[in-house]
């Protein structure tokens, strides 16, 4: 979908089609009163003056999304919103608006399964979809297909998303972002020197930062040069599975189906702190976010149908260095007090000196909720109330907040 979020606010205030705006941080007095419309009014008679500035913004929040106005000053996603000011102080701020997000990705992900049954979903903006056996989707390499997914998503959501349309997931992915927004790609096998080769090996889905570094070190910028190394030097370089893995990609290879059914390995929540906060000087405010993160995971759980049994914490401090830890209990919960107690307990595990800028919650090694209580049965136990061991253990011990 193209630049998601803040296609979704646009349909809210489409006095703001054009401008330069950016979607991110967390909800603010000033956003709460742009809710207050005169009586007869709607959203999209607020006047423009109304919204706030980015250049007014004080915090550490982050960019979730920005309109394609506001990308011409630079300004991407995961960028702090205090530099982005610096760079395009007039842009509008609002806040993230998730529960409105979700409701629109529901919607195109209907419309698109309608046409093509076979999609396997990416998140809350991006699917891949096989076309391969759906009526007409070879037609035109697949353009005329694409085009009535896009036609039909916008009748439906009044969004655009650009496609693109390949051999395989890797190159469908790259050639996705080609011709953004509204746009169609489409990339065969023969297209790889030409159309492939010549961009950065961070275009590459997989390819990080921290990769790229040391690719570059290494004198490789393209795909192309990364093409040109032997599989046997990427992988004395890089390791058996990542060597292996970059020579393949390099020569546009793929070989994942396209899956429509996977189970999470994990949920989790975690917030980004408007400034730094310390276990003692900020215990009752870190204790509140603390619980919230706790009772909105569960709910996260509980809406999607599962439980999980290993349950963790996650800090990142003042210096972005970042501790983790976690906890394996004997029963499956999805329970807010259960997960809030362990949780609790893993804190306990872990330096609090220093300040904290962020703090998760993480529920692992889940299970759907009702094949878990066939577990329990099918192996003897025998379900009980009251707590396992280890939540009477936790239990026992007051946590830090």
């Amino acid at each position: 979908m193209d630049a998601f979020y803040a296609s979704v606010e646009l349909l809210r205030y489409p006095q703001l089609k054009g401008l330069p705006m950016v979607i991110g941080g967390g909800r603010r007095k000033v956003d709460e009163a742009l809710r207050n419309v005169p009586e007869g009014g709607t959203l999209a008679d607020i006047p423009v003056a109304a919204f706030p500035l980015l250049k007014d913004y004080a915090g550490r929040g982050v960019i979730t999304t920005a309109t394609y106005a506001a990308r011409q000053f630079g300004i991407g996603s995961a960028m702090g919103l205090m530099k982005a000011a610096k760079l395009c102080p007039q842009a509008l701020i609002l806040p993230v608006d998730f529960d409105e997000y979700r409701k629109y990705s529901r919607r195109f992900k209907q419309v698109i399964t309608e046409i093509a049954p076979l999609m396997e979903d990416r998140g809350v903006d991006e699917v891949y979809i096989d076309f391969t056996d759906v009526p007409g989707g070879q037609r035109e390499g697949g353009r005329v297909l694409a085009r009535l997914i896009q036609k039909s998503i916008l009748q439906a959501t009044g969004l655009t998303c650009s496609i693109g349309v390949a051999p395989n997931k890797l190159l469908a992915k790259m050639a996705s972002e080609f011709d953004k927004p509204n746009g169609i790609s489409i990339v065969f096998e023969r297209d790889l020197q030409a159309r492939i080769w010549p961009l950065p090996c961070r275009k590459v889905n997989g390819i990080g930062p921290k990769a790229d570094e040391k690719l570059q070190g290494h004198g490789i910028r393209t795909i192309g040069e990364l093409a040109a190394k032997e599989r046997d030097w990427l992988i004395a370089h890089f390791g058996k599975a990542t060597g292996a893995w970059m020579h393949e990609v390099a020569w546009g290879r793929d070989e994942r189906a396209v899956v429509t059914e996977s189970e999470p390995v994990s949920m989790s929540r975690e917030t980004t702190f408007e400034r730094d906060l310390h276990a003692v000087r900020d215990r009752a405010e870190l204790g509140a976010i603390f619980t919230r993160l706790c009772e909105q995971l569960a709910a996260d759980l509980q809406r999607k149908g599962y439980v999980g049994k290993t349950i963790g914490i996650k800090l990142r401090y003042g210096d972005f260095k970042i501790a983790t830890r976690d906890q394996t209990i004997e029963s499956f919960t999805a329970d807010p007090k259960a997960i809030r107690r362990i949780a609790g307990q893993c804190l306990k595990r872990v330096p609090l000196e220093r300040p904290l800028r962020l703090l998760g919650v993480r529920v692992g090694t889940l299970a759907r909720a009702g094949e878990a209580a066939t577990e329990l049965v099918a192996s003897g136990g025998t379900a009980r109330r009251g707590k396992s061991p280890a939540d009477e253990a936790a239990a026992q011990t007051a946590s830090l907040f």
